[in-house]
């Protein structure tokens, strides 16, 4: 039988490979969610669709001197090139016909993100159905969060598209629009059934936290620094708890738009915890006194990060509702976290049951969170 400390140490390796593996992978941490907010008028239909700046250049290939990055000058000399993408790669139909953009225009924020105006004239028309075929260009897991609205900026309909589903549907009455004028549907008269479709969606945005969680490999990477040091299911229910309060918090400043936390700023803010973390258990060499402190100012900073997803991406920024896709997401960030503790904290428990663990193990997986926090941060801060 194999001794021990070669056991031990055969898992320790196994530890060091999962994380270095995962520097190689999660270099940024957005699930690739793009909005798309269609508003019908009775004389047109308008859309304005919202990308991150990485993906519009997947779109367009702005990145002309292929630098890694998509500068003003970029931007500016190829955005007619990424309108004209746009508008071909999503489709209009009124009763089956297809209706072409006459109006393409293209901004870019001061968030690296990028929204593309579309203009469409209008007709009469039974039956609207907007295709986003762009989605399949994307990556695999590549969403987009679509809002219909009519011209009181009324949400009759709302999506969470995806490359295997990529188009909207919308019957209206036959007595809407009009006979002789092209006019959206009135408020009162929505598409059947839009309860169903909320539903389907606010499940479609708490699969995509948990999905989120599971690659968000920073974040489950300062969770394992908290949690290698537990001794007890009760301290690490005070750690986790604390995590989760203050992912709430971020919620409801996020919600309401109380503050913002550029992404440029969080994410090497994120990194940083870690180091910090990964620092103290080798420097406290135990279960750190008044962690839960530690753990929910921490918990504020990775929290703008989950909630910055949405919000970044344009989520409820072109009159659309926010609340619910930032508490579904969100919700589904908290149950993977919980998910991946329960996993998490038998493991550590059994492995510190072994003193050559406590001793050797714990202090190697702390350098490693340490080490790995440190590439982040420095990748983050200067990505070239």
């Amino acid at each position: 039988m194999p001794p021990l400390n070669w056991i031990c140490s055969v898992k320790q390796g196994i530890l060091a490979l999962i994380l270095v593996y995962a520097t190689a992978v999660a270099w940024a941490h957005d699930p690739g969610l793009s909005t798309a907010t269609v508003r019908l008028f009775p004389d047109k239909l308008e859309a304005i669709l919202t990308f991150a700046l990485k993906d519009a250049n997947e779109l367009a290939g702005l990145d002309t001197n292929n630098d890694g990055q998509v500068s003003v000058e970029e931007f500016a000399a190829a955005q007619e090139r990424l309108g004209e993408t746009v508008a071909k790669a999503f489709e209009v139909r009124f009763d089956d016909t297809l209706a072409k953009a006459t109006d393409v225009r293209c901004q870019l924020d001061q968030n690296s993100n990028v929204d593309v105006y579309l203009s469409v004239a209008g007709r009469k028309f039974s039956k609207l159905a907007v295709r986003s075929k762009m989605i399949a260009g994307f990556r695999i897991d590549h969403r987009q969060y679509i809002m219909l609205q009519n011209p009181s900026g009324v949400t009759m309909v709302e999506r969470l598209l995806s490359a295997n589903s990529d188009t909207v549907e919308i019957q209206f009455a036959a007595e809407s629009p009009a006979a002789t004028t092209p006019v959206a549907p009135a408020a009162e008269t929505p598409p059947p059934a839009p309860a169903k479709g909320a539903d389907l969606t606010f499940r479609s945005f708490v699969l995509l936290g948990v999905e989120h969680i599971g690659t968000g490999y920073d974040h489950l990477l300062f969770l394992f620094a908290l949690l290698v040091v537990t001794r007890s299911f009760r301290s690490a229910l005070v750690v986790i708890t604390a995590f989760t309060l203050a992912h709430s918090i971020t919620l409801a400043i996020a919600t309401f738009n109380l503050v913002q936390l550029p992404a440029k700023y969080n994410e090497p803010l994120i990194a940083a915890t870690i180091v910090y973390v990964g620092v103290e258990n080798l420097a406290w060499r135990g279960d750190p006194h008044g962690r839960w402190m530690l753990t929910f100012a921490f918990g504020l900073i990775h929290g703008f990060g989950f909630a910055s997803v949405l919000r970044d991406m344009g989520v409820g920024a072109h009159a659309g509702g926010v609340a619910m896709p930032l508490f579904s997401f969100n919700l589904g960030v908290e149950l993977g976290q919980i998910a991946v503790a329960a996993i998490m904290l038998p493991i550590i428990w059994q492995l510190r049951k072994r003193e050559f663990f406590v001793q050797r193990g714990v202090p190697a997986c702390s350098v490693i969170v340490a080490l790995v926090g440190t590439y982040w941060f420095v990748q983050r801060v200067w990505p070239n």
